[in-house]
């Protein structure tokens, strides 16, 4: 996180007074009259380094812009044993079947994003867990229970919903958006209760809202589910939909300049949907 910054008074005066108080040598006398001919001369140039020392930059603590890169399509922080995605979207979709292709650079970023119920050799809608909307389009998917919360994105704006969504599903397909269900970690800045339990073990990876910043957050390495919501929090997290991770399911990719960054590496083709970020 950026911080102002600035030269303080104290560091200032200290050097002026250093050099204007600094004692004669040959009596021990702090003061005389070489003391006031100094004042005289460094008094004007004192006075410009402190106002021009003083002067904040237009860096803002909550803009992470110069602490990461600048001029990159998705921007990345690490921070507290997170690694923290910032995609510059213009546009969001829950693409389904098929992993969008690195060579589509309109593509910033692209994540696993509901369950996958079965391992199947053919694409099913009805094997993503819960109803999902993809391309303006609500498809029926299985009964999960563990799916307490949703995202939503239609009409430019994107939004977390908590236990009954249906309606805002309905929202996203009348408006040409897009939709998934998953575990709501986070829902205004609080836990929420889980079906995981806190002892669980696994690289985990979040949609979330930061200062209403859409984000992806994933733990850089295996930790304890409850270590993972700690971190989210003291991230200034105040809304986390869980996403689809695990061995082969954490596959995911984005954007950063001119190369493409992995994540995990793709270790089968069973995964059914992806949350895709756009220019």
């Amino acid at each position: 996180m950026c911080r102002e910054r600035f030269v303080s008074f104290p560091v200032i005066s200290g050097i002026f007074l250093r050099y204007i108080l600094s004692p004669n040598t040959d009596n021990n006398c702090l003061m005389d009259l070489s003391v006031f001919s100094r004042l005289i001369r460094f008094l004007p140039v004192a006075l410009l380094v402190l106002l021009s020392c003083t002067v904040k930059t237009n860096e803002k603590e909550d803009d992470d812009d110069s602490c990461m890169n600048v001029g990159t399509p998705v921007q990345r922080l690490d921070t507290l044993d997170l690694i923290v995605l910032y995609p510059k979207f213009s546009t969001i979709d829950l693409v389904c079947g098929n992993m969008p292709s690195k060579t589509d650079t309109s593509v910033i970023c692209v994540v696993e994003a509901a369950y996958t119920g079965e391992c199947l050799k053919d694409f099913r809608h009805s094997n993503i867990a819960g109803d999902h909307v993809s391309g303006g389009v609500r498809h029926k998917g299985y009964k999960c229970k563990r799916n307490t919360g949703a995202f939503v994105f239609y009409d430019g704006r994107w939004k977390f919903c908590y236990q009954q969504y249906s309606s805002e599903l309905d929202a996203a397909a009348k408006h040409g958006g897009m939709g998934f269900g998953q575990e709501m970690i986070i829902y205004n800045g609080k836990l929420t209760p889980t079906a995981r339990r806190d002892n669980n073990k696994n690289q985990f990876r979040a949609l979330c809202n930061i200062k209403g910043r859409l984000c992806v957050i994933e733990s850089n390495a295996v930790c304890r589910f409850a270590d993972f919501k700690d971190r989210l929090l003291r991230c200034g997290v105040s809304d986390a939909l869980y996403l689809d991770m695990g061995y082969g399911w954490n596959h995911a990719w984005y954007r950063e300049k001119s190369r493409v960054v992995v994540l995990h590496p793709k270790l089968h083709s069973f995964c059914t949907n992806w949350v895709t970020f756009y220019r």
